[in-house]
């Protein structure tokens, strides 16, 4: 694909955007080099809960704690949520009409919802079981990472409605245009780290 086609990272909504189109090039690219901090973030609470994993101190650990069917279903709602945005995206670029494109990212906050008042209830349930973030090592770095992530998906719910309420007030706008383009980098990005999460928290924790 040629540079004519493809300017910036995520979807390129192209010619037909000209207003968007070439000021994304610039704007994406720089959101994300932005989100290479948060991944060496990500990447550094990775590293501790690995090394901290094992130091349970004589308290709970993950096969006491975690509950595999919920952080499945966790998984299946973020996962079907970055399918629908990118539903969202594609309306965006394609379609312009602001009902579909309304409709994609109404089901993508639904799902992301849905995906926090489940991770909510796990985090309740652990510190039923006696799992707080003071109780030993490894839970100290099980609360540093997973919450963040969480954090961020309720920065990106926040960023979403706030689109969502720009463009019932102004359209579907330049603006609007380039704040989704951003959103889509970030919510896929999100999407990354919970698949390491999964893989390295959940299913390396009960293996």
């Amino acid at each position: 694909m040629n540079d004519a086609v493809r300017r910036h990272p995520g979807i390129n909504l192209g010619p037909a955007h000209a207003e968007t189109d070439i000021p994304a090039e610039e704007m994406v690219f720089g959101f994300w080099v932005f989100l290479m901090s948060d991944a060496i973030i990500f990447g550094v609470l990775f590293a501790t809960y690995v090394s901290m994993r094992t130091a349970t101190a004589g308290g709970p650990g993950p096969h006491d704690l975690f509950d595999i069917r919920s952080i499945f279903g966790e998984t299946f709602l973020l996962l079907t949520s970055s399918f629908t945005f990118g539903m969202a995206s594609v309306s965006l670029k394609h379609d312009q009409r602001r009902g579909p494109l309304l409709t994609w990212l109404g089901i993508t906050l639904c799902l992301a919802a849905g995906f926090l008042a489940l991770e909510i209830h796990d985090f309740l349930s652990m510190f039923a079981k006696g799992g707080g973030p003071t109780r030993s090592g490894f839970l100290s770095s099980f609360f540093a990472l997973v919450p963040l992530h969480g954090l961020h998906v309720t920065t990106g719910c926040v960023w979403m409605l706030a689109i969502i309420a720009q463009m019932l007030i102004f359209g579907i706008d330049r603006e609007v245009k380039l704040g989704l383009l951003r959103l889509g980098v970030f919510w896929h990005f999100l999407d990354i780290v919970w698949i390491a999460i999964f893989s390295i928290v959940y299913l390396g924790g009960l293996a």
